[in-house]
C-alpha cells in the first residue's frame, strides 16, 4: 500500500532493532528505513506515536505542533520537559526524540494545518498521522490527503474512549465521509484527557503505520475501531464511502 524506493545499496541493520526483525525481517525495517511519516500534532497522541515511530528505525518523520510548553501539557506530552514550561513545543520534541533515536531525521515545524503550508509536508510523505485536537484542522489534512492520494492513519480520543481508521484515499471513506457535519460545537482545548488513553492511541497509529509501510498485518481500512479504557469494552464498525462526499468523491483510485 506503500510505494517505498527501492534501495541500491545493501541494507543492514542495526542491532537496535534485533528483537523486532522478528517480526518484520530485514526486508520490513529496510522500508521503515526508507520512509517518511509526517505527523500532524505531536501532543499526547502525536508524541506518543512519533516516540515509537523513532524507536522502530523510521527514516525521517516531519512534525508540526505550534506554541509552547505550558503545565497542563505534561500529564500527557510525554515529548515535552517539566524544566522547559513557556518554551517551544517542536523544539523540546525533536530533542527527545534525538535522544531516543538519533539516527532518525526530525524535520519540524512550530505550526498549525493550512493547507497551502501544510502541502509539501504531506507530498514528502509516505504516510500520514492525523493527531491533531480540532475538527477544522483534521478536515484541512483529510482534504491534503486525498488530493495528494497519500494514506491517512486517523487517530483520535476523547476522555477514556478511542477511535482509530486508516484512510486510503480512492480506496475507503475519508474523514468527510465518516463525519460530514464539519460544525463540531465543542471546545478543542476543554475536552478532559488521561495522558495513558491518548498513549494507547499513539501506539495505535504507530503499530497501524509500521504494518502500512513494512506489509505485516492486514491495515485497518474501511472499518472504524472503537475502544473504551474505562472498562476495555471495544468494537469495530463497517464505513464506506460517501458517492456524494464533498472532499473524495470522484477521486476514485
Amino acid at each position: 500500500m506503500v510505494r517505498v524506493k527501492e534501495q541500491e545499496t545493501a541494507f543492514e541493520p542495526s542491532a537496535r532493532f534485533s528483537r523486532q526483525l522478528q517480526l518484520l525481517g530485514t526486508e520490513g525495517q529496510r522500508k521503515l528505513n526508507d520512509s517518511t511519516v509526517f505527523i500532524a500534532g505531536i501532543g499526547g497522541l502525536g508524541g506518543t506515536a512519533a516516540i515509537y515511530l523513532a524507536a522502530a528505525g523510521i527514516g525521517k518523520l516531519i512534525i508540526a505542533h505550534e506554541g509552547q510548553i505550558s503545565l497542563p501539557d505534561l500529564n500527557r506530552q510525554i515529548l515535552m520537559d517539566n524544566s522547559k514550561v513557556g518554551e517551544t513545543r517542536i523544539d523540546c520534541a525533536v530533542e527527545s526524540l534525538k535522544r531516543i533515536n538519533p539516527e532518525v531525521c526530525v524535520e519540524a515545524y512550530p505550526e498549525r494545518i493550512h493547507y497551502e503550508r501544510a502541502k509539501i509536508w504531506v507530498q514528502s510523505a509516505d504516510i500520514v498521522i492525523d493527531a491533531r485536537y480540532d475538527f477544522p484542522e483534521r478536515y484541512e489534512l483529510n482534504r491534503l490527503c486525498v488530493d495528494y492520494g497519500k494514506p491517512m492513519v486517523e487517530a483520535a480520543m476523547y476522555g477514556m474512549e478511542i477511535s482509530l481508521t486508516t484512510i486510503v484515499p480512492g480506496k475507503t471513506p475519508c474523514l468527510a465521509c465518516i463525519y460530514p457535519d464539519q460544525n463540531h460545537p465543542w471546545e478543542p482545548l476543554g475536552f478532559p484527557v488521561l495522558g495513558a488513553t491518548s498513549g494507547i492511541a499513539g501506539c495505535l497509529a504507530a503499530i497501524e503505520s509500521i504494518k502500512l509501510i513494512s506489509g505485516i498485518g492486514t491495515p485497518y481500512a474501511n472499518k472504524l475501531y472503537r475502544i473504551d479504557t474505562l472498562n476495555f469494552s471495544a468494537y469495530s464498525v463497517s464505513i464506506k464511502r460517501n458517492s456524494n462526499c464533498n472532499c473524495c468523491s470522484g477521486k476514485e483510485e
